[in-house]
Formats: C-alpha cells, structure tokens, sequence
C-alpha cells in the first residue's frame, strides 16, 4: 500500500480524549512526526504506544521535507501530531502537507480535540461565522490594530495569547471599548477549566488581580450582537 501522511488531532489538556480511531494510526504508523518528542512521547506511552518519534518544528520542517517525502515514497505511514490540537493550525506541518500533495501521495486527517472550537463553542458567542486570527502580534503596535479589527468585525473572533502579554492586550481592548464583550479560556478539558465571561474592563481587572497561565484562547464578540441574543438578556 502506498505510504500516507496522516494528520492526527492530539488531547489539548485531558490525555484521555485521543480517539480510538487516533490511537490505532499512531500504533500502526512507521514513524510520528511531532513537535517535542519528549511531550508527544508521553503522550504515546499513556496509551501503551511505542512509536519512533521524528522532531518537527517551524524551526527544522524545512530540512526535514526531503526525508519525510522519501518515506511516503518507500510505502511508509506518517503520523503528523502537534503538542496539542490539530497539526498546522497555529503549529508546525502546512509545508509538510503541501510538498506531500504536491508530490501526490495521500493525506489522511483524523479529527479530534480542538482549542479552537472548543472555547468558540464554550463561549456562549455566536459561532456561525468567526474568524481564527491564530497567535496575537507580538508587537504592541500590531496587536493594538488587531485587536480593534476583531471589535469592528461581524462576526465572533478567535486568537490565541501568551498569558504574559494578555492583561496588555485586554487593555487594548478596554482602553477602546470597556463594554465590548470577552472570554478568556483557560485550561480547557483539565480539571480548573474556566470560561471568564465579560465586558473588556471586567475581565482586565480579573486578570489583573490573577496571573493566567498557558496559551490562552481569546474569544471577541462581533460589532453587534444578534437579536435573538439581545432579546433573551433583556
């Protein structure tokens, strides 16, 4: 059988949310590319795997294309993983699956847990449509404008933070537009999940008094909210 590529969604918090369908690829898979080796190796050991383990980063995918090509090429099956979540949102693998596709071999997508969707729905925002911006700007200038476009947009937005630029980025927000509503999603799937719902200038001063950690989902309500919504606060 020709060698695919097959695209595993991995746990984001709780280990034990890796599908059956997701344990049995990665038991048969000839080789895991993955992020860490060390994070995806508990990972495979908490579910009885011993798989070979490849490093994968933005950092070194380039370098590893040829080889991993070549495997598909001898008939073998990769297992692209990210350290949570689904490979190439917001992580390593996009040049990965595209080399593949070019170069005509296979891609196989198992689906599984998502920070994305998972604090989209748990927002309590509207979810059809949104917008995923990915990681915030680093630079305080180009997450400022950012920030203001996704209070602008006319749909729900969705980034992620550090948890060391946040309570900067909710002053962003509430500098502009205290009432505008926000969630902050912290821990999702583990046991202190928390969904801290709010106007700007509430959830600021929440943070303020109380240091995240993680990579934190960001969920920004659109310009208007709709009138079913409307109608059931008031």
């Amino acid at each position: 059988m020709p060698g695919k590529l097959q695209l595993i969604a991995t746990p984001i918090g709780n280990l034990n949310d890796l599908s059956l369908r997701a344990i049995e690829t990665l038991r048969l898979a000839d080789q895991v590319a993955c992020e860490d080796t060390r994070h995806s190796g508990r990972l495979l050991q908490h579910h009885g795997l011993h798989r070979p383990l490849l490093s994968l980063t933005e950092h070194n995918e380039a370098r590893r294309i040829p080889e991993l090509l070549q495997k598909l090429t001898d008939d073998k099956n990769i297992a692209l993983v990210s350290d949570a979540g689904n490979p190439t949102l917001s992580d390593p693998g996009q040049r990965l699956v595209h080399a593949a596709i070019h170069a005509g071999h296979e891609i196989e997508v198992i689906p599984g847990p998502s920070a994305v969707l998972t604090a989209l729905i748990g927002s309590g925002l509207p979810t059809v449509p949104f917008y995923f911006g990915g990681f915030l700007p680093h630079k305080k200038g180009q997450r400022e404008k950012e920030v203001i476009a996704a209070m602008d947009r006319e749909c729900t937005s969705l980034y992620f933070e550090s948890p060391y630029r946040l309570v900067d980025t909710l002053r962003m927000a509430a500098t502009c537009r205290p009432d505008h509503r926000i969630v902050v999603a912290r821990e999702l799937t583990k046991m202190f999940e928390e969904f801290h719902r709010g106007s700007a200038q509430s959830v600021l001063e929440h943070y303020e008094s109380t240091t995240p950690k993680g990579e934190i989902p960001l969920v920004i309500a659109p310009r208007d909210l709709p009138n079913w919504m409307i109608r059931a606060e008031a």
